[in-house]
Parts: structure tokens; sequence; C-alpha cells
């Protein structure tokens, strides 16, 4: 069984929706990635469901070079807001609703990162959490000084440090250091502060961190890698961890392998919480969820579905190969080694065709893809819960703002009734929300 004993959920919220051609749907605002007031809609929108959080992707850069392709799409990053800048706007629109966004350990310094997430978590009296990514998109490479993306493990590598880097920033102060005493002319104990003084061949980091201790002592950490490298990670740093599983069996197996690695770096069970992504169509009827799914799917540019292929696969070259024809042999990739696996095994088994292949990854792009009632879709929510197979889910609503106010309207209600979700939230803290317990600093008086 789950850990807890009601659903995590969470909103995973590409500007225009999940689905790549929804940005063509007549009711999706064509440029949600730079209109704030639609980011504030769908966040509302999220917690009027009691959602745990809200999680924002990112890549510092737009994903592939074939410029006909990515001219048909809206969801490669090609025009959307830095998400730490456009999480103060929510933080300011919302109450309780987790904030989360993504932060490369490839992109960025540990000290900018831990700055960033602990002043949203001030911000909104704790609700803050960031996504510990390592970077697969290799364009991002090319924005910062680099001529090819690090090696994969080595990608890991430095994440795992820099996450430990951040952690230690966020444990220079004691909690309760800043105790701006007017009459005593005291800002702050001199008691109550340690430099991290961190060395090494990666980061060089004296510290302390220019913010007191955040309200959850240290944000949530979300972790979203599914290599063997990627488990490793989430075992060790991640507390929320997302995760692209199709069928029910891969996502028991993925949930099992990543909780047995635990024990070896010091945590339980009750420190992690598994979310793997769920990608739903939703109607008062089956027949009106499928019409929604092929509404969209009529919607997919076939240039759009070969480039997201050819990108998932680790930015293949598929031009050359007969789209009625198999999946070709594929050369060695130093980008994400999960997705590929996953679509490899994928059409393997299902004996796809690059053009079959190319369209259900337009369609779903590996993702969980439940489509009927509210009473169906719950019942699938309700089954990969109660089976060692996920805490929650990290819903993808396929488009925005309509599929997510589907799912708070009619499934959201249908798990309530059936005990598996809050009706009202449990804290003020996403680490409340989540039951993650807050940890402890490690300066003492």
């Amino acid at each position: 069984m789950a850990v807890n004993e009601q659903m995590a959920i969470g909103a995973f919220l590409y500007p225009t929706g999940y689905h790549v051609a929804a940005w063509r749907h007549p009711d999706v605002p064509a440029d949600a990635g730079v209109d704030v007031q639609h980011y504030i809609e769908i966040t509302r929108i999220a917690e009027r469901g009691k959602f745990d959080l809200i999680f924002l992707p990112d890549s510092a850069g737009i994903r592939g070079r074939d410029m006909e392709a990515l001219s048909r799409t809206a969801v490669r990053y090609v025009a959307q807001f830095e998400p730490f800048t456009l999480l103060g706007a929510l933080a300011v629109s919302t109450e309780q609703i987790g904030l989360t966004a993504t932060v490369s350990s490839s992109y960025n310094e540990p000290y900018h990162a831990a700055r960033k997430i602990a002043s949203v978590d001030h911000m909104t009296g704790g609700r803050a959490g960031w996504n510990l990514v390592t970077s697969q998109n290799p364009e991002e490479a090319f924005n910062f000084n680099l001529d090819a993306q690090p090696d994969h493990d080595a990608r890991y590598a430095r994440a795992t440090e820099f996450a430990e880097v951040v952690r230690g920033l966020w444990d220079s102060w004691e909690d309760g250091a800043f105790v701006r005493d007017k009459e005593a002319g005291l800002f702050f104990r001199p008691d109550g502060v340690a430099p991290l003084n961190h060395r090494s061949e990666r980061f060089k980091v004296r510290g302390p961190l220019n913010i007191p201790r955040s309200p959850q002592g240290h944000p949530v950490t979300l972790q979203a890698g599914s290599s063997e490298a990627g488990k490793e990670l989430g075992a060790s740093s991640g507390e929320v961890i997302f995760t692209a599983q199709p069928t029910l069996q891969e996502a028991q197996a993925f949930y099992k392998d990543v909780r047995s690695r635990l024990a070896k770096y010091g945590r339980t069970q009750e420190e992690v919480r598994v979310l793997p992504g769920a990608f739903p169509f939703v109607g008062r009827t089956r027949q009106e969820a499928r019409d929604k799914f092929e509404q969209l799917q009529e919607l997919i540019d076939p240039v759009v579905g070969l480039g997201l292929l050819s990108s998932e696969l680790g930015h293949v070259d598929l031009s050359g190969f007969p789209l009625d024809g198999p999946l070709p042999p594929l050369p060695p990739s130093n980008a994400g080694q999960g997705r590929r696996k996953l679509l490899v095994e994928m059409a393997a088994r299902d004996q796809l065709s690059l053009r079959r292949l190319a369209q259900h990854v337009a369609g779903s792009r590996g993702h969980w893809q439940p489509i009927g009632s509210a009473a169906d879709v719950a019942d699938e929510l309700q089954e990969w819960y109660e089976s060692d197979a996920a805490d929650g889910f990290m819903i993808m609503a396929p488009a925005l703002p309509a599929g997510l106010a589907d799912f708070v309207e009619l499934v959201v209600p249908e798990l309530q009734r059936r005990g598996l979700f809050r009706t009202e939230y449990r804290g003020r803290t996403l680490r409340e929300h989540l039951g993650l317990a807050r940890p402890a600093g490690r300066v003492a008086r």
C-alpha cells in the first residue's frame, strides 16, 4: 500500500497543456506561456481541487534544432516564463497550494539555487519546492559556454553533490537565529550561524546563505530521473519522485525498485512520495472523454510527431527511414536514458511502426493515459494507488485550463467520496500537505 492514507496529487503545467497539439484547440490561449493571468487561473483551479502542488517544468533552451517541427508546437520551451520568476507572482495569488519548479544542477550554481528556492519558501510561508534535474536537453549546453552536453554519469554525479551543497546552505542558520531585538541592538545571534565551507573539485562554497532558514527547514525536493543514475539520485535526495510509467506493472516495478534503494542512504520509506504522471482525458461519459482525445489527436502535425520522437530518443535522425517500417536500431546517446528505454521497449512489445510510435509519442509522450468518465479514471487511479505503484499522481492535463478543470470538477469529488483524497488541506506548508517531516537544522546553540 501507499505510504499515506490518502494520495498526493500535483499538477504538471505546460502552459497550454500536456498534449502537443493543445495550443491549436480553440479554447486554449495560444500565448499561455507568457500570460501570467493564465498561470494564476490554472494554479487557482488546482488549489480549488486541494492539490498538494503545482509543478512548472523548464529547460534553459529550446528543445531541438528542427525549426520546421518546432514552429508547429508550443511545448518545447520555445516561449514561456523563467519558472522561479513566475512563482513570485503565484506566491501572492494563492494561499495554500505548493509551488514547485525545475532547477538544473548542470547549468546553475548551488548558491543561486538555494537562495531563490528559500526566498519563495519565505514568500509563501513554506509552500516551495524544486525539481532537481540534470538537463537531458543537449541544446542547453550551447547557452552556457560549452560545446557539448556533459556526460550522463558526470551530470548525475554533479547533481548528487549539488543537492548536498544546497541542503547545507539551507542549514547555514539555526532556526530563530534572527532575533531582530531593537532594544538590545542585536539583529542575529552570532552563535546561530555556521558557514558551510564546502570544498571539492566541483564546488567551492563558503556560505552562509544570506537568507534565514526557511519555514520548511528545507523546501521540498522533487526528482524525475528514471535511469539507473536517476533512481540513485532520487533515492539519495528526492522527496517527491516524478516518473513516466505507461503500465501498472512497470509502475509497480519502479515503485519497488526506487524504494528498495532508500536504506543505503539512511532514509526511511516515510521520507519519499512516488508520483507517476497521469495524462487523463475525462468526460461526463466515456464517449465524451474519447471525443476530447480524438479532437486533440487530429490536431497533431505529422512533422511534430516525428520531431518529438527524434528528440525523445536522443535527437536521432529518423528522416531516412520508412514511416511504416519498424523503429530502426539506435546509435548511442548522451541524452536522457529512461525515456529512450521505455519507448524502445514499447515499440518492440506493441509492434509499433515508426509512424504509430511517433503518433503515440506526440499524443502521450510515454505517460500513462487513462480515458473515460470520472468513475473510470478514479477506478484506475485507485488501482495504481492500492497496488504498490504510486503514492499519488502528477496530473498532466491535456489542455489548459479546461482539462484541469475537468479533473477538479469530475474526478476529485469521486476520489473524495471514496476517501482517497483530502477534502481540506491538513496544514499550511507543502511538507504538511505531503506528510513529510520538517528536517532538523544542523546548527546548534
